[in-house]
């Protein structure tokens, strides 16, 4: 798993996806303080009264003294502050504002799902009821919004943190139909991800799902970057035939398509920058198999500095973690 390639090349040309067919190219790779969530960041930072900013507002590199640098934290279900989007902490235009910032950081169509999951993961409460945002930094230098609660961790920071997609680390997840939910995950707005990991499964000869299959699955935020990749375990995606290959890319494109465009062309950059998919390795784990039909809702897509974790027992959770360095440290609580 040595293969690399220049992050920023794939900016202005062509970056090879795991099937050896060209990506388009892309005019960037990386939200920007231009792009739509950033500017409405700055623009709620501006409205923030004195005594709102000591509550939500941090420096930098400021550090909680239970969850570290607060900046990076992730976890299934925190608040980074103690103030609710909807509530009186927050004027009517200071919650427009975090919501066009929410609405802008996923895909358009994926936006009803989220307030969906959303919903139903707060016992029918309204989207911004449960959940909190934090800024840190200034508009000026680096700067980054955060925002959480049950199910949820979401950033934008114009890539401020150059090394990292998504600004850091992500969380989402949904328990559709209670907290264990039955096979097949009736109504889960994010089990389609899994389905198209089972679909790759189903295109594996016997010898390579025989390897692809695990017995236990790892905590669920065990989510850092290895410091060996040849210890990523699995069915390394080198060894797959094309036709397989072009369902793991396609699997690949399932677990975008929630986010708005400039972080799906982070991820792919940051991919192709340590080897593409060819470098990753794919697990699924036989642990918690719902309904034992080998319908695999646990499991994996890996590479060096890549983590997709996806825990579908007893209800979805799924930890995101990409770079395009492997030095990038973890601060992630389950």
């Amino acid at each position: 798993m040595s293969a690399t390639v220049d992050r920023r090349s794939f900016l202005g040309g062509v970056a090879a996806t795991a099937a050896g067919a060209a990506l388009s190219p892309v005019a960037s790779a990386a939200p920007t303080r231009s792009s739509d969530a950033e500017r409405a960041v700055v623009e709620l930072f501006k409205t923030l009264t004195p005594e709102q900013r000591r509550k939500v507002a941090f420096a930098w590199d400021h550090i909680d003294k239970n969850r570290g640098l607060l900046r990076t934290f992730v976890s299934n279900n925190w608040q980074v502050t103690q103030p609710h989007v909807i509530s009186d902490f927050y004027s009517k235009k200071q919650q427009g504002l975090i919501h066009d910032i929410f609405k802008a950081l996923v895909d358009p169509q994926w936006y009803p799902k989220f307030v969906k999951q959303l919903k139903d993961d707060t016992d029918g409460r309204p989207w911004g009821e449960e959940q909190s945002i934090a800024l840190f930094g200034e508009p000026d230098g680096k700067f980054q919004f955060v925002m959480t609660g049950r199910h949820l961790t979401l950033r934008s920071d114009g890539d401020a943190e150059p090394h990292v997609a998504f600004g850091g680390p992500i969380f989402y997840g949904h328990a559709a139909s209670g907290f264990t939910e039955k096979p097949g995950h009736p109504g889960n707005v994010f089990w389609p991800q899994a389905v198209a990991a089972n679909e790759v499964f189903a295109a594996l000869d016997e010898a390579q799902k025989k390897k692809s299959l695990v017995d236990r699955r790892p905590p669920e935020s065990a989510v850092a970057f290895r410091k060996d990749a040849n210890d990523i375990p699995g069915l390394h995606l080198g060894e797959v035939k094309p036709d397989a290959l072009a369902k793991v890319e396609a699997a690949l494109g399932t677990l975008l398509e929630p986010f708005r465009k400039e972080d799906r062309d982070e991820v792919r950059a940051c991919l192709a920058a340590r080897g593409g998919l060819k470098n990753c390795c794919l697990t699924f784990y036989k642990e918690s198999d719902l309904g034992g039909d080998g319908v695999w809702d646990n499991w994996r897509l890996e590479g060096p500095a890549f983590v997709w974790h996806f825990r579908g027992t007893p209800h979805v959770h799924v930890w995101v973690n990409v770079a395009d360095d492997p030095a990038v440290k973890l601060n992630a609580r389950g």
